[in-house]
């Protein structure tokens, strides 16, 4: 259908006409008003323009044809059904425009009461109520004021000058205490406002009232708060809002009357119970608003019992049919009660498990929907330490939130002083500009870090992930000078020693100690905690749950872990192996040195050397992590990234042996090491001299790797251990490459393991494009494919993934290209094709090919989806990511079936 619809299309809905499935086409709200008209519910008339309509309008900034028409006969039905008129001098009826896209946005989009009212109506509208003027002239400047402000652009802030001015003059703080003439006066000043805004004065004819606050509600679709919105929570930008025309009643017709909302249990916590507040003589906007105290919903029984009585046997009823927490707005007009919305209401990560656990004991769900209900991201949040803001502190700064939790500590910008005080028992924060692999140790000593360059897909954001450390990236405003150890924001200095509080989930910065909770949910996870006996019900819910998930889900979920620790703590966490052990991070620290002598080496006994003695070292390195992993496999990565990066930057080293020549100090080692870094630097080293590209210019580099993993694994088996080894040939681009390292690792493999049977598989990884187009050849040389997205993503797109957020990223989500980073969520389109080209040319060549990810995408919520739909064996992630990627994995089963269970 053309975006200029046929005149015959139909665009309008009466309430009779809808049902709360017709979402799409309807809006939430629209389609749960039919849901309670046609429940029998008090819910006043009134019909819906289609979200089509939206479409429509927006693609050519005019209704479409026949739009007008249909209005025009739907509110005449109304009418008729009301026995009053639009714009009636003597008796008028007033309706509200109100938005109401498929998903809830609350607060994103428009909303214009009273439409319909005019200089000749108000008379009409007091003597309908009783001869209520106050009431009338009250309804009059609040249309004036939503109509000025959302369809024509006035300034809120005019209006409400105005009206201080008005309660100043009264000598109150409170509306409710200025009277007809004072609200008659009011109207003329807002009538002066919209004028001197406009250049108009307020429409009177009712009819072009409702047809312009109709176009205004679509083209809040794309108004900047509502894009944000949809940015945030990932509604795609194409839907369109429907428009809700409905008959006003009226909650500010006197102390009878009056507004609120209400959730069916607590959306906090999930504790079942009454939940909500109550405004008497008012409208639905000044709840939302917050310019009067609301009272506790439990206050409206004393206030009117009927109504009340009324309204929670409606929550009862709108709950069991929706079986879920709804939330309702409702206005009582003169002791009747009138339902004007519901909706599944939001609710906090702890209170979405516990409430979906509840309904399973209600019989309303089963498990099956109740871990349809909850999802990794809420789960993640419950896993992480949180700040007690309670009093709202200022932030310092604000950065990127790149890995959740709080974290309190002294600030330090070295790594090595990190440890330092690390050591002594102090909490620490590290500070960098950004973080380098040289950072590492001080990362694993800190309690969080803070850099003010880079994004989620950044070093510190990855490492930090990975440990599950707090951290926050981006801190732009932050000037931090390492020499001076020392960093300046806004004016104020912050020093070594200061103390400073970092929130990994909004990006906060806080001068100062923020007191901190601890998270239940890892306790759980850890073993110290009974889920099945607890008497939290939030760590019994997840437990529950989690239980369910790993029952249905088909993916396997395994850690990166590159230390014996990291691995037991996976292990706990759930992990069923380990499927990306990286060797690189085990030739820092004193190691470095001895990576200098195998660059340095003349000859070949001196790098057999240096690789004699990195042997031992990483042998007891991998033996940590296979005890640890008992069992079950650990995938092994050789050596990947460059060797550049375990060296000094070529322009320090060459400052430094400058220096010394001047000085006249002996620089003959630091000469040496210079023309190696000369000799090895690159432009762009990522596409250069690393992965299995490394392993065949440095002679024994790779078989050294190898005799460790297999002799690490011999003496485990030795020792009564089930050690089961997979070998990773990373950034193999071409099925040869994988047959070099193969030959001489079979070599190797059947020398150590000759008195000591242990298998061994031999696979690569698949993070280069032409790997993956090439699938079916490579498969032929390896027992499984790991599929690195990380550099996939890299290479597939063209860009870096640490510098593509700083770079031109913001851009490209304002623009609507991204509407994720590709590094986040798996480009299921392009990248994902890659993988699903070699997932289905590999296992064509190898039927029993094992298949995994263990990129930054495999504990990613959306990306377990799309990994369980390709028919990956695993996913791989972060310990602390593991839990959340073993729900996925069953609600991806789930999902996958359609499953809607009652």
């Amino acid at each position: 259908m053309t975006a200029q619809q046929t005149a015959g299309h139909k665009y309008v809905y009466d309430f009779t006409e809808g049902n709360k499935d017709l979402k799409d086409l309807l809006g939430g709200k629209g389609a749960n008003l039919a849901e309670m008209t046609n429940l029998g519910l008090p819910v006043p008339p009134g019909f819906t323009i289609s979200t089509e309509a939206c479409q429509a309008y927006l693609a050519t900034g005019t209704q479409p044809d026949g739009l007008a028409d249909e209005i025009d006969a739907h509110l005449s039905a109304l009418e008729d059904g009301m026995g009053k008129r639009l714009g009636d001098p003597a008796d008028p009826l007033l309706v509200s425009v109100r938005s109401g896209a498929k998903f809830s946005m609350p607060g994103m989009m428009e909303t214009v009461l009273n439409v319909g009212l005019n200089d000749a109506s108000v008379t009409g509208l007091a003597a309908q109520a009783g001869g209520n003027e106050r009431f009338a002239w009250d309804s009059y400047r609040r249309l004036i004021q939503m109509f000025g402000k959302t369809v024509c652009d006035v300034p809120g802030e005019d209006f409400e000058h105005a009206l201080d001015d008005a309660k100043r003059a009264k000598g109150t703080e409170n509306d409710l205490d200025l009277d007809a003439d004072d609200l008659r006066a009011l109207v003329d000043a807002y009538k002066t406002i919209f004028r001197k805004h406009t250049g108009r004065d307020f429409p009177q004819q009712p009819r072009e009232q409702l047809r312009l606050a109709i176009n205004a509600v679509f083209d809040s679709w794309n108004a900047e708060r509502a894009v944000l919105y949809r940015r945030q929570e990932r509604i795609p930008a194409d839907l369109g809002t429907a428009v809700n025309v409905v008959a006003m009643v009226f909650g500010n017709l006197g102390p009878d009357s009056g507004t609120g909302v209400a959730f069916t249990r607590d959306p906090a916590s999930g504790a079942q119970g009454i939940y909500g507040d109550y405004l008497a003589n008012a409208q639905g906007e000044d709840v939302v608003a917050g310019i009067r105290n609301t009272v506790p919903l439990q206050q409206l029984e004393e206030l009117n019992k009927p109504a009340y009585d009324e309204l929670l046997a409606i929550m009862a009823r709108l709950e069991e049919h929706y079986r879920d927490l709804c939330d309702i707005e409702f206005t009582i007009e003169r002791g009747k009660l009138w339902m004007l919305q519901t909706r599944v209401g939001k609710r906090t990560a702890a209170a979405a498990f516990v409430i979906a656990a509840q309904l399973v004991d209600e019989g309303l769900i089963d498990l099956d929907e109740a871990l349809h209900r909850v999802n990794g991201a809420q789960l993640a949040q419950l896993m992480f330490p949180r700040f007690r803001l309670d009093a709202d502190p200022s932030p310092l700064a604000t950065g990127i939130g790149a890995s959740p939790g709080a974290a309190v500590g002294k600030v330090v910008f070295e790594g090595s002083r990190a440890v330092e005080l690390a050591d002594a028992g102090e909490d620490v924060i590290l500070v960098r500009r950004e973080t380098n692999p040289d950072d590492l140790p001080g990362m694993i000593a800190s309690r969080g870090i803070l850099t003010s360059r880079g994004g989620k897909t950044s070093h510190a954001a990855v490492v930090a992930r990975g440990m599950g450390k707090t951290c926050v990236c981006g801190a732009d405003s932050l000037d931090v000078d390492v020499r001076q150890r020392r960093f300046t924001v806004n004016g104020q200095t912050v020093s070594e020693g200061d103390v400073v509080s970092i929130d990994g989930t909004t990006g906060k910065v806080y001068l100062g100690e923020v007191p901190v909770w601890p998270s239940e949910v890892v306790r759980y996870f850890e073993g110290s905690v009974d889920g099945a006996t607890t008497d939290d019900p939030l760590v019994a819910a997840v437990h529950r749950i989690m239980t369910h998930a790993d029952a249905k889900r088909r993916l396997g979920v395994r850690a990166n872990a590159d230390t014996g620790e990291d691995a037991a703590r996976a292990r706990r966490f759930g992990a069923e192996g380990i499927g990306l052990c990286r060797t690189e991070h085990m030739f820092l620290g004193d190691r470095r040195a001895l990576v200098e002598r195998l660059i340095l080496a003349r000859s070949d006994d001196e790098r057999q050397a240096a690789l004699a003695e990195l042997l031992p070292l990483q042998r007891a390195d991998f033996g940590e992590v296979f005890r640890a992993m008992d069992g079950q496999p650990v995938t092994v990565r050789l050596i990947d990234p460059p060797l550049h990066e375990f060296l000094p930057s070529l322009e320090e080293l060459a400052v430094h042996v400058a220096v010394a020549h001047e000085r006249g100090e002996d620089a003959a080692r630091d000469e040496a090491l210079l023309n190696a870094v000369r000799r090895m630097h690159e432009q762009n080293p990522m596409l250069g001299l690393r992965g299995v590209r490394l392993g065949l210019v440095i002679p024994g580099l790779f078989a050294m790797q190898v005799r460790a993993i297999v002799e690490a694994a011999v003496e485990c088996a030795r020792a009564g251990g089930n050690p089961k080894p997979e070998i990773m040939v990373p950034l193999v681009g071409a099925v040869q490459e994988l047959e070099t390292v193969r030959a001489e690792a079979e070599k190797i493999i059947a020398e150590v393991t000759r008195e000591q049977a242990v298998e061994v598989l031999i696979g690569t990884m698949i993070e280069v494009p032409r790997a993956a187009l090439t699938a079916g050849q490579i498969a032929e040389a390896a027992e499984f494919f790991s599929f690195g997205t990380n550099d996939l993503t890299q290479m597939g797109w063209g860009f870096s993934r640490d510098d593509v957020e700083g770079a031109f990223f913001w851009r490209y989500l304002e623009l609507g290209i991204f509407g994720i980073s590709p590094f986040e969520s798996i480009d299921a389109d392009g990248v994902g094709r890659l993988v699903r080209i070699a997932t289905d040319e590999g296992r064509a060549a190898r039927p029993g090919l094992k298949l995994g990810v263990c990129g930054e995408h495999g504990g990613d919520p959306e990306s377990v989806h799309f990994f369980h739909e390709v028919g990956l064996d695993y996913v791989s992630c972060s310990p602390f990511r593991v839990p959340v990627a073993r729900l996925e994995a069953g609600r991806a089963v789930i999902e996958s079936t359609g499953s809607d269970s009652r």
